[in-house]
């Protein structure tokens, strides 16, 4: 398989990495906004091109992989490429899929293109996860935790308070709280009692200190609904402690069995990643591959993780994965 990467960052980075993984992709090309010369890739045997000329490689690459933001790329590049290539994306935005699937759909059911969107761990794997769990357990209650890890979003938004110069925001579970839920309880919990937050912060010198700090904590939809605590560094601290993405969570589902609901079952999936981006990346390239052997079957249109068969994900053959793995 011929892989594109759209994109650049620590998600593109992550899947180049992935791509060295896995001996029946190859990278084609990186497409970037930037000048092609200013980025240095990995792959010796791929391009680097600009954007603008995309559409030359339209005939040359199997899957594009779009590793832009689910804010304002991804509503506009997933749509737009599905038009010429199959695609995969990791549109995390969880109220704006249903939007974003019709979307890309019209486009890949007129193109004859398949596009899988909302591809990574969660939106992807923590949801299939909740699916299979919803689906055993149809008397139950749902429960995902997410971290200890460095939530981007909510480390942008401390950023954009005036006077912060840096700072990483790491969402962290109680404790107490996941502690209940596996007990089989189905304790019903508040935001405020699943997760807290803790601040990291570089401010300039002079800043308000105490000023920034309230920001925060009352900052809505992003912090005023938790136990938060700032702490503020030296930025020689912020390169030392707090460089990486490390992040994860546990899905878990307590329900009953039984003809009376006597007995307690309890689902669990867990992660824990040194780097976010790089398993995110991982989860991308599984799907490359499903989206590749479903277009070259005839099939097209959009696709979540739940229109996947799970054999599709893996390079090994029906029979060897009957074998070794069933």
């Amino acid at each position: 398989m011929k892989i594109g990467i759209l994109g650049y960052g620590n998600l593109g980075r992550g899947v180049e990495a992935a791509i060295k993984q896995n001996d029946d992709m190859s990278l084609t090309a990186v497409f970037t906004r930037r000048n092609p010369e200013s980025v240095k890739i990995a792959t010796s045997t791929a391009k680097v091109i600009h954007i603008d000329n995309i559409l030359d490689y339209k005939d040359e690459i199997d899957v594009l992989v779009i590793c832009g933001g689910s804010a304002t790329d991804l509503p506009l590049q997933t749509p737009e490429y599905v038009n010429y290539f199959n695609v995969i994306d990791s549109f995390d935005t969880h109220a704006k899929i249903p939007e974003h699937f019709e979307n890309v759909n019209k486009n890949a059911t007129r193109s004859g293109k398949i596009g899988i969107i909302s591809v990574g761990w969660d939106p992807g794997m923590f949801s299939l996860n909740r699916l299979y769990a919803n689906a055993i357990l149809p008397c139950g209650s749902d429960y995902t935790f997410w971290g200890k890890g460095v939530s981007q979003g909510h480390s942008d938004a401390i950023r954009r308070i005036d006077g912060v110069i840096d700072a990483r925001q790491y969402t962290i579970p109680v404790d107490a709280a996941i502690e209940a839920v596996k007990s089989g309880s189905e304790p019903k919990l508040t935001t405020r009692e699943k997760h807290k937050r803790e601040c990291f912060v570089v401010a300039k010198d002079g800043a308000d200190l105490e000023r920034i700090e309230k920001e925060i904590v009352t900052m809505p939809n992003y912090f005023a609904d938790y136990d938060t605590t700032v702490h503020f560094i030296t930025m020689d601290e912020m390169k030392q402690n707090h460089s990486g993405l490390p992040h994860g969570g546990t899905v878990i589902r307590s329900g009953k069995t039984g003809l009376n609901c006597e007995n307690t079952a309890v689902i669990e999936y867990k992660l824990k990643l040194d780097s976010n981006p790089e398993f995110t990346a991982s989860v991308l390239i599984a799907y490359a591959r499903a989206a590749y052997r479903l277009n070259q079957k005839g099939e097209k249109g959009c696709k979540t993780v739940f229109d996947i068969p799970p054999a599709l994900l893996s390079p090994k053959s029906n029979e060897e994965l009957r074998r070794h793995l069933l």
